[in-house]
């Protein structure tokens, strides 16, 4: 091959590496704009994502904050000031008693309260009742002053064989209500729900126990619920159809119950004291109570005088023959069951024999019952 040739050979291949270098060169610079676009595609969208980010971020500290108010709704702060009574009635749930105190203002919100009584654990220990309160108290102090211990409530308890107007005087003394309203009240057995066998006597329906007495109760409201729970023990006990079965009425078996009340020094004597009444009835004898002869001179005591046994009253069992027209006193439930139930045995006297210890013997003869009352009179001149 000749020069000529040569160089063309030569320059054509100058010329074949001068366009791959300038390929690769365009090739590198392509690569280089297109990295360079790429790069400028992918920052774009990734500012749009921060900047959307961003507003959503400030959407959801507003939305977070906004609903934080809602959730927990603004509370007072502090143990309040003045006074206000709140009532919570039968039946009522947390939630209104919730509502009960942000009407009178005790919290700031319903929703509050009841957010502080469920982290206390006494959503279901709110007790009916009536409370003292304060204004603008925070909720968690509100719940504090809704405790069961902390209602406004005279506890008056009423002793077995207490008599009806005893029972009045205590009434009165222990609840700071005039005696007047009470006595008043009484007069009303009708409106009182005392059973029509009373005969309209509210003595011996007036059953003793201890009662919780909020101030809005008034006297018949108490002298109620007193008459409802001698309904309530009637009920339980079967009085009616029991009575019936002992051939007596219920007014009759009252009687019995408060006789075997005022005569008893022991809740074990109780059955054998009823047990001497019924054979006394049954045998056609006078009763001979000193307890009745008391009642009806409105008198106390355990033994009447000679005086005292010539009484024209109702009640003086010394002169006339059966039961006196009512209860002498109101008996509790142990006296009801002795009546009901009375023991068996032949006694037709029984003699409190030591009054101090309260001991009561029984007899069968008058031979036995001249001995106990020697025993008794013994007993007595020695006190």
């Amino acid at each position: 091959m000749n020069g000529l040739d040569m160089d063309f050979l030569v320059g054509a291949e100058d010329d074949d590496e001068s366009r791959r270098d300038s390929r690769a060169s365009s090739g590198r610079r392509g690569r280089r704009r297109r990295r360079r676009r790429n790069r400028g595609g992918f920052l774009a969208p990734m500012l749009a994502i921060i900047v959307l980010l961003g507003g959503l971020g400030a959407a959801g500290f507003y939305g977070y904050t906004w609903l934080r108010g809602v959730m927990t709704p603004e509370d007072y702060t502090g143990e309040g000031s003045g006074e206000v009574v709140i009532e919570i009635k039968d039946g009522q749930t947390a939630s209104d008693v919730a509502q009960t105190l942000e009407d009178k203002d005790v919290v700031k919100s319903a929703r509050t309260f009841t957010g502080a009584v469920a982290d206390a654990g006494k959503s279901a220990s709110l007790q009916p009742g009536e409370y003292r309160m304060r204004k603008q108290m925070s909720a968690a102090s509100a719940v504090k002053l809704l405790e069961p211990t902390m209602r406004l409530l005279e506890r008056v308890t009423l002793k077995e064989g207490l008599r009806l107007s005893d029972t009045l005087v205590k009434l009165a003394k222990d609840t700071g209500k005039p005696l007047k309203d009470f006595q008043q009240a009484a007069k009303n057995t009708k409106a009182l729900g005392v059973p029509g066998y009373a005969k309209g006597r509210l003595e011996g329906y007036a059953f003793p126990a201890t009662y919780e007495i909020t101030p809005k109760m008034n006297a018949a409201d108490i002298l109620t619920a007193m008459v409802d729970r001698f309904n309530q023990t009637a009920e339980k006990d079967g009085l009616a159809s029991a009575a019936k079965s002992l051939g007596h009425t219920p007014h009759e078996i009252m009687t019995i119950a408060s006789i075997v009340q005022a005569e008893s020094g022991s809740v074990e004597d109780m059955p054998k004291i009823a047990r001497v009444i019924y054979n006394r009835l049954d045998s056609q004898r006078k009763l001979e109570m000193d307890s009745t002869v008391m009642y009806g001179l409105n008198k106390y005591g355990i033994s009447a005088t000679n005086a005292d046994l010539q009484s024209k009253s109702p009640y003086n069992t010394y002169m006339r023959p059966g039961l006196p027209p009512g209860p002498i006193a109101n008996p509790g439930d142990h006296a009801i069951q002795a009546a009901l139930n009375p023991a068996k045995g032949s006694w037709i006297w029984f003699v409190t024999t030591d009054p101090k210890r309260g001991i009561t013997k029984f007899a069968s003869t008058e031979a036995e019952f001249f001995q106990l009352k020697a025993e008794f009179e013994k007993n007595r001149g020695g006190g």
